[in-house]
Formats: structure tokens, C-alpha cells, sequence
């Protein structure tokens, strides 16, 4: 019997602890699988989450575990019935595999799938924080070269953008909010400009941020510690905004959203809270008549957020500050733990 063929995997042991183990590399089982080889990994805010608190909700981490799900690779190898790919094809990768055939993926809600498996989710399925990954052919989207790869692995945050924006209706003239400049805020923002917003506020505590967002199209753009973003706000949009991505997970943030929005406006929720729980001023919601949109990763967004990348519509190579190779992820997941060295996404990068 031949020796069982290896490769690396960085894996969380503990909580801000994570180490490089030798597993075996997996191997295409189903004939619609693919073997892909790894080339770059996004750090995600909900990786972070992992890392620093072993937890979201009721999804806790079994150590090791390897997380990570914004990716892209090359294919490495093929199932007898993959036949959209070949050996060597450059991917993004949708980290989402649904089953294709319960209540929610029979509505269209292949996102809220009853039986979902998504990369680096606790009792889902291993991240892609490794070498090789297997991935169904389905959860797989070409990309036009090698140069395209690491749009490939934005193109999952910036989809949960396009989603959003697509959840929130006509954009067309709009005024908008998004709290929160971090990697997901400017996923928002660059498809809201590309819908036809008529003016975009951001605010984010850290400057660094807040100069990216200015770059991809932010009118305004301020800390909202250094100064009262919904007095500025208010005051630069007396009949306040038609809608508001909140997107940092943040209690004051809601609670500003609230008061930004104008009566009948929308709050759409992205961010992802370190708590179980938060709370709405029930009072101001009633009486403006505002709609909650919770937002749930992206659903059937990826290949058009990919054609819109690679066709320069969504411009988000600037929101990659910092670029790490696979043996010093540890390092990247410091500085976006700590948002370190006015971090917005950090990438690893394979060999």
C-alpha cells in the first residue's frame, strides 16, 4: 500500500493559539468533487471571531480546527463527472455546499439550506486554511486567469454586499449609511455606488479605514467617536437617509442607525455581534415605521459579483492592506484581531 499523500493545514488549538499540523490531503469522493490547490485565504471577521472567542453562537470550535473560507486556488483534480472544469483551471470558491434538495434550497434559500455545509463552520466542515481543499463542482466559479485569484477570494465578502444591496431594493438615488468601513462596509459600499446611490455616509474608528472607504467612493467618511456622526449627518440630510447597512455588530452602531434613518427607511443588519443578544429602541423603531432586513451571507450572488470584479464594475483590490504567506497566518490573525497597523483585509498567500 502507498504512503497516504500529506500536506499542510494551519489549525486553531486554543483561543488565540493556532498551529501548522501534517494531514492527509484529502481526495475527490464524489463525482461531482474537485481537488483544489489553495493559492490565497482572506482573514474573514467571523475567522477572527473563531480565533478569539472559539465561538459564534451556538457554533463552538473542537480544537484543532482549521477555519478560513474566502478563497480561491487551481484545480488539482477532477471527479468522473465534473464537466465544467479541468486540471489546472484557476476558481474562486463559494465556501457554501447545500444539499440542493430541502424546504429552503427548493425556495431559492440555497443560503439557509437545512442541511448546509460551509467551510470553517464548527461541525460543518473544515476551512481552507490548508493546501487542498475538496470542494463540490457547484461551489466553484472559473476565473480568467491566475492574475484574477485574489479577486477570486474577495469575491465572497464583496457578494455578501451585493447581496445586501439587492435585499435593500431600488438604491437608485438613494442616500444611504453603512456603519462600519471595515472588509464588509466596503463590500456595501462599492456595489451601492455601482446601483446609483446618490450620496454614501461611513463611519469606522479607524482612520486607516476611514481613508480606503474616501478612496472606493465614500462621500463622507468620518469617526463617529471624534464627532457626532448622526448630529453631521443630520445636519448634511435634514429628511435623514433612506436606508442603513449596519456593519460592525455594534450596539451604539444600531442604535445610531436607528436614529439616521428616516421614517420608512430600512436598517439591514450584516455585522456579526460578539453577543448572544441586542436591543432596538422599540419607541423609535414604532414610530418611524422601520423595516429590520437581516442579512445571511450572500445567495446566489457569487458568479455576478465575479463578472463585476473581473470586469473592473467592483474595484476592491485597495481593500487588501496586508498580504501574509500561509506559515505567519498567525501573525495576520493578530493584527486583525487587535485591527493592528490600520488593518482592513489581510490576505495569506500560498506558494
Amino acid at each position: 500500500m502507498s504512503a497516504k499523500i500529506t500536506m499542510r493545514s494551519m489549525k486553531l488549538t486554543g483561543i488565540r493559539q493556532m498551529e501548522m499540523h501534517e494531514v492527509p490531503r484529502p481526495e475527490p469522493t464524489q463525482t461531482h468533487d474537485m481537488l483544489v490547490k489553495i493559492a490565497c485565504v482572506g482573514v474573514c471577521g467571523s475567522d477572527v471571531h473563531y480565533y478569539k472567542t472559539g465561538r459564534i453562537g451556538d457554533q463552538v470550535v473542537e480544537y484543532p480546527f482549521a477555519v478560513g473560507h474566502e478563497c480561491a486556488g487551481t484545480v488539482s483534480a477532477i471527479g468522473s463527472a465534473v464537466t465544467q472544469f479541468q486540471e489546472g483551471d484557476p476558481v474562486a470558491i463559494d465556501p457554501a455546499m447545500p444539499c440542493g434538495t430541502c424546504g429552503q434550497c427548493a425556495q431559492g434559500r440555497s443560503h439557509t439550506c437545512q442541511n448546509l455545509r460551509f467551510l470553517g463552520c464548527p461541525g460543518q466542515a473544515e476551512g481552507s486554511l490548508s493546501e487542498f481543499i475538496v470542494m463540490p463542482e457547484g461551489s466553484c466559479f472559473p476565473l480568467r486567469g491566475p492574475a484574477s485569484l485574489e479577486n477570486g477570494a474577495l469575491s465572497e465578502p464583496v457578494a455578501i454586499g451585493v447581496y445586501a444591496c439587492q435585499l435593500a431594493g431600488n438604491l437608485q438615488g438613494k442616500r444611504i449609511g453603512i456603519l462600519g468601513a471595515g472588509p464588509i462596509g466596503l463590500s456595501v459600499l462599492l456595489p451601492a455606488r455601482a446601483a446609483g446611490v446618490d450620496r454614501v455616509y461611513m463611519t469606522d474608528k479607524i482612520p486607516e479605514r476611514l481613508r480606503v472607504a474616501r478612496h472606493c467612493g465614500a462621500d463622507w467618511a468620518e469617526n463617529p467617536d471624534g464627532e457626532d456622526g448622526v448630529a453631521a449627518i443630520s445636519g448634511l440630510e435634514p429628511q435623514l437617509l433612506d436606508y442603513v447597512f449596519e456593519c460592525c455588530g455594534q450596539q451604539d452602531a444600531i442604535d445610531q442607525a436607528l436614529q439616521m434613518l428616516k421614517p420608512g427607511g430600512k436598517l439591514l443588519l450584516i455585522g456579526i455581534p460578539e453577543t448572544d443578544r441586542l436591543s432596538f429602541d422599540i419607541s423609535a423603531m414604532r414610530r418611524k415605521e422601520i423595516c429590520i432586513q437581516n442579512v445571511r451571507r450572500q445567495n446566489e450572488c457569487a458568479g455576478k459579483t465575479i463578472e463585476m470584479l473581473e470586469d473592473g464594475i467592483l474595484k476592491a483590490d485597495a481593500m487588501v492592506t496586508h498580504r501574509f504567506p500561509f506559515e505567519r497566518t498567525k501573525e495576520a490573525f493578530d493584527l486583525v484581531t487587535d485591527y493592528a497597523d490600520g488593518v482592513v483585509k489581510a490576505m495569506i498567500t500560498f506558494d
